[in-house]
């Protein structure tokens, strides 16, 4: 009966990550600089929240989206932190992270056969949900352009089709952001356009030589722009599973509409906690920011001294080195790092076709894990030399 299964499930695959992964999950001794998750504890005040919503019995359904109290906070993070307001009332939705909040955007807003434009290479999450709503991904190559679209090389791939606009900033995999000055750039090619932006905004704490700027900021670019962020890299709360999506009242109604069928609600303790989080979240998120730049400036400097050609981040706790490797391929120059160097790395691959060449590094990781994994790298390539 496998004949009778959705077309568009079998034209997907497994994440790339996942599959590498699995080729090498039974070597031993392996340094491992791959999670894209931060190494801090969630904070004490909100695990404690958390464990107050268990006692106090905050263990029902909530509001299809969200408890009001996590709303309001939102739109007080967002107005007071990137200068632009969303009503708690009717424009904000809290999700089970913001993998779903990307998800009921693509269901909403997409039909058979529209086209998606991704800045590429790019994390491998979206592409999967554009295909699941029956629409068609259109990558970029970006990396000529600092991994950034530019109003150029976007407008060239702008058809009649074009729907929506995927706009990471930060970046996974390559810790890309965009300057004001450069949203303001895109702003001029994109507003009035019956075109949607979808703004991900997940690492918009960790932005570390400008301040973070959302593109719903940029006037007239609010009413065709969903904003997505979340709590689980700001506050280390990737179990936790809160997302939340911000747009004009007449598109949240109808994202609500799939976010309700699909998990009713997000799970009300982590509500609680997010809350707790949300309004006490400057003291943790300028440490973990202070930190991550000082792990960015010491990989860079590493990766550089090795001679790869390399991009210097701008935010999240990623790096995306360029190996020019002439005998493998990304992937199986993963592979042998990891049978021969005994570290783990994420190949390029993973990230679209643009990313060959080219291998992820997270450097969520404290920095006597990132020193040992960057020696072992560094005596592979120098032993390796003909390889690259």
């Amino acid at each position: 009966m496998k004949h009778l299964i959705n077309d568009n499930v079998k034209n997907i695959e497994i994440s790339g990550i996942r599959k590498f992964f699995n080729l090498v999950s039974d070597e031993k001794n392996v340094v491992s600089l791959t999670i894209g998750q931060p190494d801090f504890h969630t904070p004490n005040n909100v695990k404690k929240a958390g464990i107050g919503a268990i006692q106090n019995n905050y263990t029902t359904y909530t509001p299809n989206q969200g408890i009001f109290e996590l709303r309001d906070a939102i739109h007080t993070y967002y107005k007071t932190n990137y200068e632009v307001t969303y009503q708690p009332e009717n424009e904000i939705i809290v999700t089970s992270g913001a993998s779903e909040a990307i998800d009921i955007t693509f269901r909403t807003i997409l039909s058979p056969d529209d086209e998606v434009i991704l800045p590429s290479p790019i994390y491998p999450g979206y592409e999967p949900l554009i295909i699941l709503a029956g629409a068609k991904p259109v990558h970029v190559d970006t990396t000529k352009t600092g991994f950034k679209f530019t109003p150029e090389n976007l407008a060239n791939a702008i058809t009649e089709k074009t729907k929506c606009v995927v706009l990471p900033s930060p970046s996974n995999p390559t810790g890309a952001a965009y300057s004001k000055k450069e949203l303001e750039a895109l702003a001029d090619l994109l507003e009035g356009k019956e075109i949607f932006i979808l703004s991900d905004e997940i690492y918009s704490e960790i932005v570390f030589d400008f301040a973070h700027t959302s593109i719903a900021s940029i006037s007239g670019l609010k009413n065709q722009t969903i904003v997505i962020n979340g709590v689980s890299k700001s506050h280390s709360m990737t179990g936790f599973r809160i997302g939340y999506t911000l747009a004009p009242e007449w598109l949240s109604e109808q994202m609500l509409k799939v976010h309700q069928y699909n998990v009713s609600c997000a799970t009300s303790i982590s509500q609680y906690a997010a809350l707790e989080a949300l309004t006490t979240y400057q003291q943790h998120t300028s440490h973990i920011k202070k930190v991550f730049k000082q792990r960015r400036d010491y990989v860079y400097e590493r990766l550089a001294h090795m001679n790869l050609e390399v991009e210097r981040p701008q935010g999240a706790f990623y790096i995306f080195p360029k190996l020019r490797v002439n005998s493998m391929n990304s992937f199986n120059l993963g592979l042998s790092l990891v049978r021969d160097a005994k570290v783990a790395l994420v190949p390029g691959s993973s990230f679209s076709s643009y990313g060959e060449g080219y291998m992820r590094l997270s450097y969520a990781y404290h920095e006597t894990i990132l020193k040992e994994g960057l020696d072992r790298l560094e005596i592979y390539l120098q032993n390796n030399n003909h390889l690259i």
